[in-house]
Protein backbone atom coordinates (compact mmCIF):
# COMPACT_ATOMS: atom_id res chain seq x y z
CA UNK A 1 0.00 0.00 0.00
CA UNK A 2 1.39 3.22 -0.85
CA UNK A 3 -0.06 6.45 -2.31
CA UNK A 4 1.29 8.99 -5.03
CA UNK A 5 0.83 12.64 -5.34
CA UNK A 6 -0.08 14.30 -8.46
CA UNK A 7 -0.07 17.88 -9.31
CA UNK A 8 -1.70 19.57 -12.50
CA UNK A 9 -1.18 22.40 -13.47
CA UNK A 10 1.00 23.70 -16.85
CA UNK A 11 2.31 26.66 -14.37
CA UNK A 12 3.82 24.67 -12.01
CA UNK A 13 5.97 22.83 -14.88
CA UNK A 14 6.70 26.43 -16.00
CA UNK A 15 7.95 27.23 -12.80
CA UNK A 16 4.92 30.70 -12.56
CA UNK A 17 3.83 28.74 -8.95
CA UNK A 18 5.80 27.59 -6.03
CA UNK A 19 4.46 23.52 -6.04
CA UNK A 20 4.17 23.96 -1.76
CA UNK A 21 1.18 21.44 -2.22
CA UNK A 22 3.53 18.33 -2.74
CA UNK A 23 4.88 19.01 0.32
CA UNK A 24 2.08 19.53 2.65
CA UNK A 25 0.69 16.18 1.08
CA UNK A 26 3.95 14.42 1.73
CA UNK A 27 4.05 16.04 5.60
CA UNK A 28 0.39 15.02 5.95
CA UNK A 29 0.69 11.46 4.40
CA UNK A 30 3.96 10.95 6.97
CA UNK A 31 1.81 12.07 9.67
CA UNK A 32 -0.68 9.38 8.95
CA UNK A 33 1.92 6.49 8.23
CA UNK A 34 1.19 5.82 4.29
CA UNK A 35 4.20 4.99 2.58
CA UNK A 36 4.61 7.48 -0.81
CA UNK A 37 7.41 6.60 -3.49
CA UNK A 38 6.03 8.93 -5.95
CA UNK A 39 5.02 12.43 -6.62
CA UNK A 40 4.32 13.69 -10.73
CA UNK A 41 3.79 17.20 -11.93
CA UNK A 42 1.99 16.97 -15.39
CA UNK A 43 0.32 19.97 -17.52
CA UNK A 44 -3.19 20.74 -18.67
CA UNK A 45 -3.33 17.82 -21.14
CA UNK A 46 -5.89 15.50 -21.22
CA UNK A 47 -3.84 12.82 -23.06
CA UNK A 48 -0.98 13.24 -20.74
CA UNK A 49 -3.25 13.56 -17.58
CA UNK A 50 -3.88 9.38 -18.78
CA UNK A 51 -0.90 8.66 -19.43
CA UNK A 52 -0.19 9.62 -15.73
CA UNK A 53 -3.11 7.39 -14.69
CA UNK A 54 -1.89 4.27 -16.57
CA UNK A 55 1.45 4.61 -14.75
CA UNK A 56 0.17 5.55 -11.38
CA UNK A 57 -2.98 3.58 -10.73
CA UNK A 58 -0.79 0.42 -11.20
CA UNK A 59 2.08 1.18 -8.67
CA UNK A 60 0.17 2.75 -6.07
CA UNK A 61 -3.21 1.97 -3.98
CA UNK A 62 -4.26 6.08 -3.46
CA UNK A 63 -3.86 8.61 -5.72
CA UNK A 64 -3.92 12.20 -4.74
CA UNK A 65 -4.51 14.54 -7.06
CA UNK A 66 -4.57 18.46 -6.80
CA UNK A 67 -5.17 21.07 -9.73
CA UNK A 68 -7.04 21.15 -12.27
CA UNK A 69 -11.02 21.55 -10.99
CA UNK A 70 -11.63 24.91 -12.31
CA UNK A 71 -14.30 25.95 -14.57
CA UNK A 72 -11.72 26.54 -17.49
CA UNK A 73 -11.55 24.83 -20.41
CA UNK A 74 -7.56 23.79 -18.96
CA UNK A 75 -9.18 22.02 -15.87
CA UNK A 76 -9.34 19.04 -16.85
CA UNK A 77 -8.78 16.59 -14.12
CA UNK A 78 -11.92 15.25 -13.25
CA UNK A 79 -12.69 14.71 -16.95
CA UNK A 80 -9.37 12.92 -17.50
CA UNK A 81 -10.06 10.51 -14.86
CA UNK A 82 -13.59 9.68 -15.84
CA UNK A 83 -12.70 8.95 -18.84
CA UNK A 84 -9.49 6.53 -18.11
CA UNK A 85 -11.89 4.37 -16.35
CA UNK A 86 -15.00 4.53 -18.51
CA UNK A 87 -17.08 5.77 -15.98
CA UNK A 88 -19.60 8.89 -17.09
CA UNK A 89 -19.71 12.30 -15.13
CA UNK A 90 -23.00 12.98 -13.14
CA UNK A 91 -24.07 16.11 -12.67
CA UNK A 92 -24.35 16.66 -8.57
CA UNK A 93 -27.56 18.77 -7.50
CA UNK A 94 -25.59 19.45 -3.61
CA UNK A 95 -22.93 20.87 -5.58
CA UNK A 96 -24.64 23.14 -7.74
CA UNK A 97 -26.52 24.59 -4.75
CA UNK A 98 -23.64 25.34 -2.95
CA UNK A 99 -21.64 26.74 -6.02
CA UNK A 100 -25.40 29.39 -6.39
CA UNK A 101 -25.17 30.02 -2.74
CA UNK A 102 -21.35 31.09 -2.80
CA UNK A 103 -21.91 33.22 -5.73
CA UNK A 104 -25.33 34.77 -4.64
CA UNK A 105 -23.52 35.99 -1.46
CA UNK A 106 -20.63 37.70 -3.67
CA UNK A 107 -23.57 39.42 -5.64
CA UNK A 108 -23.09 37.16 -8.10
CA UNK A 109 -24.41 34.46 -10.76
CA UNK A 110 -24.01 30.79 -11.49
CA UNK A 111 -22.44 30.70 -14.79
CA UNK A 112 -22.58 28.13 -17.45
CA UNK A 113 -19.04 27.14 -17.04
CA UNK A 114 -19.34 26.63 -13.30
CA UNK A 115 -21.91 24.30 -13.68
CA UNK A 116 -18.69 21.90 -15.02
CA UNK A 117 -17.16 21.78 -11.01
CA UNK A 118 -20.80 20.00 -10.43
CA UNK A 119 -19.67 16.72 -12.85
CA UNK A 120 -18.55 13.86 -10.72
CA UNK A 121 -17.78 10.53 -12.15
CA UNK A 122 -20.48 8.48 -11.52
CA UNK A 123 -20.29 6.09 -7.63
CA UNK A 124 -17.96 9.02 -6.34
CA UNK A 125 -18.45 10.67 -3.29
CA UNK A 126 -18.20 14.76 -3.14
CA UNK A 127 -15.04 16.04 -1.17
CA UNK A 128 -16.59 19.46 -0.46
CA UNK A 129 -14.60 22.50 -0.36
CA UNK A 130 -16.04 25.60 1.94
CA UNK A 131 -13.78 27.75 1.04
CA UNK A 132 -14.48 28.10 -3.12
CA UNK A 133 -16.18 26.57 -5.64
CA UNK A 134 -14.88 23.72 -6.66
CA UNK A 135 -15.18 20.42 -5.16
CA UNK A 136 -12.93 17.61 -5.01
CA UNK A 137 -14.20 13.48 -4.92
CA UNK A 138 -13.38 10.86 -3.48
CA UNK A 139 -13.78 7.42 -5.75
CA UNK A 140 -13.09 3.54 -5.68
CA UNK A 141 -12.41 2.67 -9.32
CA UNK A 142 -11.39 -0.63 -8.47
CA UNK A 143 -11.33 -2.52 -4.99
CA UNK A 144 -7.56 -1.82 -4.81
CA UNK A 145 -7.38 1.88 -5.77
CA UNK A 146 -8.89 5.20 -3.83
CA UNK A 147 -8.45 8.58 -6.25
CA UNK A 148 -8.80 11.87 -3.75
CA UNK A 149 -9.10 14.85 -5.96
CA UNK A 150 -8.52 18.49 -4.53
CA UNK A 151 -8.66 22.19 -5.69
CA UNK A 152 -4.67 23.38 -6.24
CA UNK A 153 -5.25 26.70 -4.04
CA UNK A 154 -3.56 25.47 -1.02
CA UNK A 155 -5.90 26.94 1.56
CA UNK A 156 -8.68 25.33 -0.04
CA UNK A 157 -6.64 22.06 -0.23
CA UNK A 158 -5.35 22.01 3.19
CA UNK A 159 -8.97 22.12 4.81
CA UNK A 160 -10.24 19.52 2.61
CA UNK A 161 -7.45 17.30 3.76
CA UNK A 162 -7.77 17.79 7.46
CA UNK A 163 -11.86 17.94 7.36
CA UNK A 164 -12.45 14.91 4.77
CA UNK A 165 -9.52 13.12 3.53
CA UNK A 166 -8.12 12.23 6.70
CA UNK A 167 -10.58 10.66 8.46
CA UNK A 168 -11.77 8.77 4.97
CA UNK A 169 -8.49 7.36 4.86
CA UNK A 170 -8.52 6.19 8.55
CA UNK A 171 -11.81 4.81 7.73
CA UNK A 172 -9.86 2.59 5.46
CA UNK A 173 -7.80 1.44 7.52
CA UNK A 174 -4.66 3.27 6.62
CA UNK A 175 -2.91 5.93 9.04
CA UNK A 176 -2.66 3.22 12.02
CA UNK A 177 1.03 3.67 12.03
CA UNK A 178 2.52 7.26 11.81
CA UNK A 179 5.91 8.62 10.21
CA UNK A 180 7.38 10.59 13.00
CA UNK A 181 10.54 13.05 12.72
CA UNK A 182 12.86 14.95 14.72
CA UNK A 183 15.33 17.29 12.62
CA UNK A 184 18.84 18.22 14.02
CA UNK A 185 20.20 21.25 12.78
CA UNK A 186 23.59 22.15 12.64
CA UNK A 187 26.03 24.70 11.90
CA UNK A 188 29.89 25.23 11.38
CA UNK A 189 30.51 21.85 9.76
CA UNK A 190 29.85 20.90 6.23
CA UNK A 191 27.55 17.80 5.06
CA UNK A 192 30.13 15.28 3.97
CA UNK A 193 32.43 16.03 6.94
CA UNK A 194 28.90 15.69 9.39
CA UNK A 195 27.98 12.37 7.27
CA UNK A 196 31.64 10.91 7.41
CA UNK A 197 31.57 11.09 11.24
CA UNK A 198 27.77 9.27 11.46
CA UNK A 199 27.57 6.93 8.28
CA UNK A 200 26.87 4.28 11.08
CA UNK A 201 23.50 5.53 11.69
CA UNK A 202 22.54 5.92 7.79
CA UNK A 203 22.35 1.93 8.05
CA UNK A 204 19.28 2.15 10.42
CA UNK A 205 15.98 1.15 9.57
CA UNK A 206 13.96 2.34 12.35
CA UNK A 207 14.52 5.00 13.08
CA UNK A 208 16.15 6.42 9.85
CA UNK A 209 19.05 9.09 9.32
CA UNK A 210 19.03 11.21 6.31
CA UNK A 211 21.19 14.60 5.80
CA UNK A 212 19.96 17.88 4.13
CA UNK A 213 22.09 20.49 3.29
CA UNK A 214 20.92 23.97 2.34
CA UNK A 215 22.94 27.77 2.50
CA UNK A 216 25.39 26.65 5.25
CA UNK A 217 23.33 25.04 7.28
CA UNK A 218 23.42 20.42 7.29
CA UNK A 219 20.37 18.94 8.45
CA UNK A 220 19.99 15.21 10.06
CA UNK A 221 16.49 14.10 10.12
CA UNK A 222 15.61 11.30 12.33
CA UNK A 223 12.50 9.27 11.30
CA UNK A 224 10.49 6.45 13.42
CA UNK A 225 7.38 4.32 12.50
CA UNK A 226 5.31 3.37 15.12
CA UNK A 227 2.25 3.43 16.47
CA UNK A 228 1.93 6.64 18.27
CA UNK A 229 3.77 9.84 18.39
CA UNK A 230 5.26 8.86 22.08
CA UNK A 231 6.41 5.34 20.89
CA UNK A 232 8.27 7.24 17.74
CA UNK A 233 9.84 9.58 20.28
CA UNK A 234 11.05 6.56 22.20
CA UNK A 235 12.86 4.64 19.27
CA UNK A 236 14.56 8.70 18.20
CA UNK A 237 15.55 9.53 21.44
CA UNK A 238 18.84 7.64 21.70
CA UNK A 239 20.13 7.80 18.70
CA UNK A 240 19.44 12.01 18.56
CA UNK A 241 21.12 11.70 21.71
CA UNK A 242 24.22 9.92 19.78
CA UNK A 243 24.52 12.59 16.95
CA UNK A 244 24.03 15.36 19.03
CA UNK A 245 26.94 14.25 21.15
CA UNK A 246 29.16 13.75 17.83
CA UNK A 247 27.83 17.16 16.39
CA UNK A 248 29.14 18.71 19.77
CA UNK A 249 29.24 22.16 19.00
CA UNK A 250 28.02 22.20 16.05
CA UNK A 251 25.01 21.37 16.83
CA UNK A 252 22.48 23.92 17.67
CA UNK A 253 19.22 23.20 17.73
CA UNK A 254 16.48 20.67 16.93
CA UNK A 255 13.22 21.01 14.70
CA UNK A 256 11.88 24.93 14.68
CA UNK A 257 15.00 26.48 16.63
CA UNK A 258 16.36 28.89 14.09
CA UNK A 259 20.44 30.43 15.33
CA UNK A 260 18.10 33.61 16.21
CA UNK A 261 16.48 31.59 18.49
CA UNK A 262 19.00 30.16 19.98
CA UNK A 263 21.04 32.80 20.75
CA UNK A 264 17.71 34.72 21.70
CA UNK A 265 17.06 31.67 24.31
CA UNK A 266 21.17 31.54 25.85
CA UNK A 267 20.57 35.55 26.31
CA UNK A 268 17.61 35.77 28.10
CA UNK A 269 18.65 33.04 30.52
CA UNK A 270 21.62 35.34 31.13
CA UNK A 271 19.39 38.38 31.36
CA UNK A 272 21.53 40.14 29.08
CA UNK A 273 21.44 42.12 25.92
CA UNK A 274 22.66 42.53 21.97
CA UNK A 275 22.78 45.12 19.63
CA UNK A 276 24.54 45.02 15.72
CA UNK A 277 26.21 46.96 13.26
CA UNK A 278 26.00 46.03 9.91
CA UNK A 279 27.46 46.88 6.44
CA UNK A 280 26.93 44.11 3.77
CA UNK A 281 24.24 42.33 5.27
CA UNK A 282 22.36 45.53 5.46
CA UNK A 283 20.24 44.51 8.42
CA UNK A 284 20.09 41.17 7.97
CA UNK A 285 21.05 40.31 11.02
CA UNK A 286 18.66 42.26 13.18
CA UNK A 287 15.77 40.61 10.65
CA UNK A 288 16.75 37.06 11.97
CA UNK A 289 16.72 37.82 15.38
CA UNK A 290 13.42 39.97 15.02
CA UNK A 291 11.75 37.51 13.67
CA UNK A 292 11.46 35.48 16.86
CA UNK A 293 8.63 36.50 19.40
CA UNK A 294 9.71 38.09 22.39
CA UNK A 295 13.41 38.97 20.80
CA UNK A 296 12.33 42.73 22.74
CA UNK A 297 13.14 41.68 25.21
CA UNK A 298 17.28 41.04 24.73
CA UNK A 299 17.61 43.14 21.34
CA UNK A 300 18.28 46.71 21.72
CA UNK A 301 18.67 47.64 18.25
CA UNK A 302 21.10 47.98 15.15
CA UNK A 303 22.59 50.18 13.23
CA UNK A 304 23.03 49.83 8.94
CA UNK A 305 26.10 51.17 8.62
CA UNK A 306 26.29 50.85 4.60
CA UNK A 307 28.10 54.24 3.92
CA UNK A 308 31.63 54.77 5.33
CA UNK A 309 30.23 58.47 6.63
CA UNK A 310 27.81 56.33 8.93
CA UNK A 311 30.88 54.56 10.09
CA UNK A 312 32.85 57.32 11.00
CA UNK A 313 30.19 59.57 12.26
CA UNK A 314 27.72 57.25 14.40
CA UNK A 315 29.66 53.92 15.08
CA UNK A 316 32.91 56.04 15.73
CA UNK A 317 35.29 53.99 13.47
CA UNK A 318 38.52 55.73 12.72
CA UNK A 319 38.78 57.62 9.88
CA UNK A 320 42.35 56.90 9.05
CA UNK A 321 42.07 53.19 9.65
CA UNK A 322 39.11 53.05 7.13
CA UNK A 323 41.05 54.77 4.65
CA UNK A 324 44.67 52.56 5.37
CA UNK A 325 42.91 49.27 5.58
CA UNK A 326 39.14 49.82 3.67
CA UNK A 327 35.89 49.33 4.94
CA UNK A 328 36.02 45.31 4.56
CA UNK A 329 38.58 44.73 7.10
CA UNK A 330 39.25 43.17 10.86
CA UNK A 331 39.98 46.88 12.21
CA UNK A 332 37.19 48.28 11.25
CA UNK A 333 34.57 45.35 11.89
CA UNK A 334 36.17 45.49 15.89
CA UNK A 335 35.29 49.15 15.77
CA UNK A 336 31.94 49.05 14.48
CA UNK A 337 31.32 46.42 16.98
CA UNK A 338 32.77 48.31 20.55
CA UNK A 339 31.11 51.36 18.23
CA UNK A 340 27.31 50.06 18.40
CA UNK A 341 28.12 48.41 21.65
CA UNK A 342 29.06 51.89 23.80
CA UNK A 343 26.36 53.43 21.24
CA UNK A 344 23.48 50.97 22.68
CA UNK A 345 24.67 50.29 26.43
CA UNK A 346 24.10 46.52 25.25
CA UNK A 347 26.18 43.30 26.92
CA UNK A 348 26.99 42.17 23.34
CA UNK A 349 27.53 43.09 20.00
CA UNK A 350 27.93 41.73 16.64
CA UNK A 351 29.39 43.77 13.55
CA UNK A 352 30.02 42.48 9.92
CA UNK A 353 31.59 44.24 7.17
CA UNK A 354 32.15 42.11 3.60
CA UNK A 355 31.88 41.86 0.21
CA UNK A 356 28.65 40.59 -1.03
CA UNK A 357 29.35 40.78 -4.51
CA UNK A 358 28.88 40.67 -7.85
CA UNK A 359 31.12 43.37 -7.87
CA UNK A 360 33.57 45.71 -5.61
CA UNK A 361 36.24 42.79 -5.58
CA UNK A 362 39.40 42.86 -5.79
CA UNK A 363 42.38 40.34 -5.91
CA UNK A 364 42.84 40.89 -2.24
CA UNK A 365 39.77 41.12 -1.68
CA UNK A 366 37.59 39.12 -3.07
CA UNK A 367 33.75 39.06 -3.36
CA UNK A 368 32.78 36.09 -0.15
CA UNK A 369 35.49 37.93 2.17
CA UNK A 370 33.76 38.83 5.36
CA UNK A 371 34.45 39.94 8.65
CA UNK A 372 32.80 39.76 11.55
CA UNK A 373 33.41 41.47 14.80
CA UNK A 374 31.90 40.72 18.37
CA UNK A 375 32.44 42.86 21.58
CA UNK A 376 31.13 41.85 25.10
CA UNK A 377 31.57 42.26 28.82
CA UNK A 378 35.35 42.15 30.38
CA UNK A 379 37.01 43.72 27.45
CA UNK A 380 35.47 40.73 25.27
CA UNK A 381 36.75 41.88 21.24
CA UNK A 382 37.10 39.01 18.55
CA UNK A 383 36.95 39.47 14.85
CA UNK A 384 36.56 36.29 12.72
CA UNK A 385 37.48 36.34 8.66
CA UNK A 386 35.43 34.14 6.34
CA UNK A 387 35.90 33.74 2.65
CA UNK A 388 32.38 31.97 1.92
CA UNK A 389 33.69 31.78 -2.05
CA UNK A 390 32.52 34.10 -5.12
CA UNK A 391 29.96 31.42 -6.59
CA UNK A 392 27.53 32.11 -4.32
CA UNK A 393 24.78 34.39 -4.95
CA UNK A 394 24.47 37.82 -3.30
CA UNK A 395 21.36 36.99 -1.25
CA UNK A 396 23.02 33.75 -0.15
CA UNK A 397 26.30 35.49 0.78
CA UNK A 398 24.24 37.91 3.07
CA UNK A 399 22.40 35.24 4.40
CA UNK A 400 25.29 32.92 5.51
CA UNK A 401 27.29 36.03 6.37
CA UNK A 402 24.65 36.79 9.14
CA UNK A 403 23.77 33.26 10.08
CA UNK A 404 28.11 32.94 11.20
CA UNK A 405 27.69 36.10 12.99
CA UNK A 406 24.71 34.76 15.30
CA UNK A 407 26.27 31.33 15.30
CA UNK A 408 29.86 32.93 16.29
CA UNK A 409 28.18 34.80 19.52
CA UNK A 410 26.44 31.27 20.08
CA UNK A 411 29.35 29.77 20.51
CA UNK A 412 30.73 32.67 22.85
CA UNK A 413 27.97 31.84 24.55
CA UNK A 414 28.03 28.41 25.61
CA UNK A 415 31.76 28.92 26.14
CA UNK A 416 31.46 31.15 29.30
Amino acid sequence: MSAEIICVGTELLLGDILNSNSQFLAQELAALGIPHYYQTVVGDNIGRLQQVLAIASERSTILIFTGGLGPTPDDLTTEAIAKFFGAPLIEEPDVIEDITQKFARRGRQLTTNNRKQALIPEGAQVLPNLNGTAPGIIWKPRADLSILTFPGVPREMNQMWRDTAVPYLKSQGWGKEIVYSRMLRFWGIGESALAEKVAPFFDLTNPTVAPYASKGQVRLRVSARAASESEAQQFIEPVAQKLQEIGGINYFGTDTDTLASVVGQLLTAASETLSVAESCTGGGIGSMITSVPGSSNYFLGGIIAYDNAVKTGVLGVNSSDLKAMGAVSKVVAEQMATGVRSLLSSTWSLSITGIAGPGGNTDTKPVGLVYIGLAGPDGILECYKYTLGQHRSRSDLRHISACYALDRLRCKLLSR
